[in-house]
């Protein structure tokens, strides 16, 4: 009999999660604090659905504010729409590191449903 895991949300177990890296600049606290940035997405391993996402911020008001450029939107279809969102609502040293972190997700998504091995290192 498996143990009821004490969390305040489970996952489905459609969903995946995948982690897109990217550098930010030298000068930038995430970089100072994490050594670069990086976006953990829960994702719907079907429909290609950003359910969640967290991300290595120095403030939580970041944290949130990433989150909804991401969730609800299709990690597959809505690069162009989350690009735009970026560019035109952020306003940080972080804003290319965003995308490139997002597209970095995007491509070990579609590796992993062609079901081609990723890189975990």
């Amino acid at each position: 009999m498996q143990q009821d895991i004490d969390l305040p949300f489970c996952y489905g177990e459609n969903t995946i999660y995948v982690v897109g890296n990217a550098k930010t600049q030298q000068s930038n606290p995430i970089t100072i604090q994490f050594g670069q940035f990086f976006i953990g997405f829960v994702i719907d391993r079907e429909t290609g659905m950003i359910i969640q996402c967290d991300v290595s911020a120095t403030l939580q008001t970041t944290t949130k504010f990433i989150r909804s450029l991401f969730i609800g939107k299709s990690i597959k279809d809505n690069a162009e729409i989350i690009k735009q969102e970026i560019e035109s609502r952020y306003f940080a040293s972080s804003q290319k590191a965003i995308f490139v972190a997002y597209k970095d997700a995007q491509k070990k998504f579609n590796c992993i449903q062609k079901g081609i091995q990723i890189d975990l290192s």
